[in-house]
């Protein structure tokens, strides 16, 4: 097993200096294949080509997902454990889905999703949260919309994220912003740039936030996650 990756962030919700520590725990292709449910799990989803790789690699400070200029190129679900520097086990894991919406992949991909995609997102009982994300700088696609009704109809929290927002001027980031309210009107909207790290802290809060309830309703409950 390959030694956790140290990597530093700055935190709001903490306003102190952490660490995170990340570790890459298996790839699946098959629901068969999933790692024992035992964690809360944040799950990263969006268009091949929208920094996706980029924005888990930001929140750990490191190149823990692999990024590449070939749209499609992840074609399984990939887990990862995240914990933080005093604490003797993970505290929660990242799971990187595959892109969607490439139109060389996008025909295969789509037959995946019944043999692990979707059952990973239906039935998986440690998923605690989906990170949606979206290009800010192209328009609201109707993969995107199919996506977020998907989860809508399987009761998933979901945060819609706006990667690339750096790219931007304010006024054109704000009616971006604008847009996707109007086309999203039920989704909490967050925008996001790996290059500047606008939004990470926020995304953090959010992440951070779930993880505490869940493991807090699970401590209440005394019923494991699984």
């Amino acid at each position: 097993m390959r030694a956790f990756r140290l990597a530093k962030f700055r935190s709001r919700v903490a306003n102190l200096s952490m660490r995170v520590l990340s570790r890459f725990l298996t790839a699946a292709t098959d629901a068969a294949q999933f790692p024992v449910p035992s964690l809360p799990e944040i799950a990263f989803l969006g268009r091949s080509n929208v920094g996706k790789s980029s924005v888990i690699n930001s929140l750990v400070g490191s190149k823990l997902a692999h990024t590449s200029s070939t749209p499609g190129r992840t074609r399984s679900i990939n887990f990862f454990e995240i914990r933080w520097p005093g604490k003797p086990r993970p505290e929660l894991i990242f799971a990187d889905l595959p892109g969607y919406g490439y139109a060389k992949i996008s025909r295969e991909i789509s037959q995946e999703w019944p043999k692990f995609i979707e059952p990973y997102l239906n039935e998986r009982p440690t998923l605690g949260l989906c990170v949606v994300l979206v290009d800010a700088n192209v328009p609201p696609q109707q993969s995107d919309r199919q996506l977020l009704d998907f989860l809508s109809a399987s009761d998933r929290d979901f945060l819609l994220v706006a990667t690339k927002s750096d790219r931007l001027s304010n006024n054109q980031l704000h009616n971006t912003l604008r847009t996707l309210t109007q086309e999203y009107p039920a989704a909490r909207l967050l925008p996001f740039s790996a290059k500047s790290g606008a939004g990470r802290d926020e995304l953090w809060k959010q992440i951070r936030q779930v993880a505490q309830q869940m493991s807090t309703a699970e401590a209440s409950s005394g019923t494991p996650l699984d």
